[in-house]
C-alpha cells in the first residue's frame, strides 16, 4: 500500500468509496451479456473482475473487519493458504466465481458493498484510524485496507474492464 492521503473524516472515505463504487457500476451499466462473459487477453471476463472484488471485500469484512480467521474468511484450507501468495489465492477465487452466472455475481457484490458501507458507518472512523496489525512496523490504520478493498480496488479493475472494453473495439 502505497503512501497516500488518507481521508480525514468518515464521510471523506464513504464519499471516495461512493465515487469510485459509482464509476465502476457506469462501465458496467455499459456492458453487453456477452461483453460481461468475455475473457480478456488475461482470461478474465468483465463478470471475472467483479467476483474478486466482490470476494475480497468479503475478506475484509470477515477477516480484517471482522477477526474471523483468514483461512475462512476466504473459504481456503488452512494450511494451503499458508503457502499461497496472492497470485494464487486469486487463481482460487477466480476458478471459484467463473462458473456463476452474471446475475449472481452482481447481486453479490451489490449486496457486499451495502454491507461495507453499513460496517465502515457502524465502526466509525476513530476504529478505522486504529493500528491494523501490531507487529505492523508501518503502523498503518485500518482505514488503509478498507481503501485498498473498496474505492482503490474498484478504481484498479474499471480500468482493467474498461481496457478490455476498447481492445474489442479495436
Amino acid at each position: 500500500m502505497a503512501d497516500r492521503i488518507l481521508p480525514n473524516n468518515l464521510d471523506e472515505l464513504l464519499k471516495e468509496i461512493e465515487r469510485e463504487w459509482n464509476a465502476l457500476m457506469q462501465v458496467v451499466d455499459r456492458i453487453t451479456p456477452d461483453q460481461m462473459t468475455t475473457p480478456d487477453s488475461g482470461g478474465w471476463s468483465p463478470k471475472d473482475n467483479l467476483g474478486h472484488l466482490s470476494a475480497w471485500m468479503h475478506f475484509m469484512l470477515e477477516s480484517e473487519l471482522g477477526g474471523v480467521p483468514a483461512h475462512i474468511a476466504l473459504g481456503i484450507d488452512e494450511q494451503k493458504l499458508k503457502g499461497l501468495n496472492e497470485d494464487e489465492e486469486n487463481a482460487i477465487l477466480f476458478e471459484r466465481n467463473r462458473k456463476r452466472s452474471t446475475d449472481e455475481v452482481l447481486n453479490e457484490l451489490k449486496s457486499t458493498h451495502d454491507e461495507t458501507i453499513k460496517t465502515l458507518k457502524a465502526m466509525g472512523f476513530l476504529n478505522l484510524m486504529k493500528q491494523f496489525k501490531s507487529d505492523d512496523p508501518q503502523k498503518r490504520p485500518v482505514i488503509e485496507w478498507v481503501l485498498g478493498n473498496t474505492s482503490e480496488h474498484f478504481a484498479e479493475h474499471r480500468v482493467y474492464i474498461e481496457r478490455a472494453l476498447n481492445a474489442r473495439k479495436s
